[in-house]
């Protein structure tokens, strides 16, 4: 008797602990279920987190920067939904005006995340060019619509680029005011005689911006050749180094407005590091911090 009673315990203890599991798991999948499709909405519709891979924009962005991408600021296309939402839904035409929801221009200094019109990449840039604009480079010096766009020499700053060699860089960091852009943002210059800083007059075609780095020395953007083959075979001379275009990935040139995927809104955190050095500037990290406030105002 004192055996049976032994060997029956257990037993009796595991079934309390069994359905305590079962209804652990249960209460798991349920929030799954219910969180899942929210979360795959609101990423869909509403934000999306981007990942900084290089240094063009530096410095209001840093390699390793997380951001939040508000998808809802210019409407909504064939590249605005994952999977190929989008272009099941407006269809795969670029030429197709009407297949965007709530359409709507950006403004000067937007910073945008953008498909690449002529390669499966996607990037990070500031507009600086409207429909109808002119822009060039004089000396490195940003001309808008025939006038110089203002802009006054903060520092100079020396600090480790995240390529391969890590080497030390100087540049002469400006705050730079577009024409309506609310707040001035910084741009780095390394000198006003690279090549992009001379460069033709670009008359923006309707339906396209044009794209800039803020990183102008460190940034292939609508100023380079390659972007404009026309006009680069036909006055070579305009740019500050002689055109390039037989390799085989071009620039992104004007960039059509069907081709913008968000506005950059907030840095969420980073994954930047550098390691402290004399004389070196080491940017500190971010964590959810509002984009539009990580630049000083004009």
């Amino acid at each position: 008797m004192d055996s049976e009673t032994a060997t029956a315990e257990p037993e009796i203890e595991e079934r309390p602990l069994r359905k305590r599991i079962a209804a652990e798991i249960r209460e798991t999948l349920l929030t799954i279920a219910v969180f899942a499709p929210i979360w795959l909405l609101f990423s869909t519709l509403a934000y999306d987190e981007r990942y900084i891979p290089s240094e063009s924009m530096v410095p209001a962005l840093q390699v390793g920067d997380r951001l939040a991408v508000a998808k809802f600021a210019y409407g909504y296309d064939r590249n605005s939904l994952p999977f190929g939402l989008g272009r099941l839904i407006f269809g795969n035409g670029p030429d197709n005006p009407k297949a965007k929801l709530f359409a709507k221009l950006p403004k000067r200094g937007d910073v945008i995340v953008f498909r690449h019109p002529r390669q499966s990449l996607v990037l990070i840039k500031r507009v600086v060019g409207l429909p109808g604009d002119t822009v060039q480079m004089r000396g490195g010096q940003l001309y808008l619509n025939g006038k110089p766009v203002p802009r006054e020499e903060t520092r100079q700053t020396t600090y480790r680029q995240s390529d391969q060699n890590h080497l030390p860089v100087t540049a002469i960091e400006y705050r730079e005011q577009l024409p309506g852009e609310k707040g001035a943002h910084l741009i780095h210059e390394f000198s006003d005689q690279s090549c992009l800083d001379q460069t033709p007059v670009f008359r923006v075609p309707a339906g396209h911006v044009f794209m800039m780095g803020d990183n102008r020395d460190n940034s292939e953007d609508s100023r380079a050749p390659s972007g404009h083959p026309g006009m680069a075979e036909a006055f070579p001379e305009a740019w500050g180094c002689p055109p390039s275009l037989d390799r085989g990935e071009k620039a992104i040139g004007f960039v059509p407005v069907d081709d913008l995927m968000g506005r950059a809104e907030t840095v969420l955190w980073t994954l930047h590091s550098c390691r402290k050095e004399e004389g070196l500037d080491c940017p500190a990290p971010r964590l959810w911090r509002s984009f539009h406030d990580a630049h000083p105002k004009s």
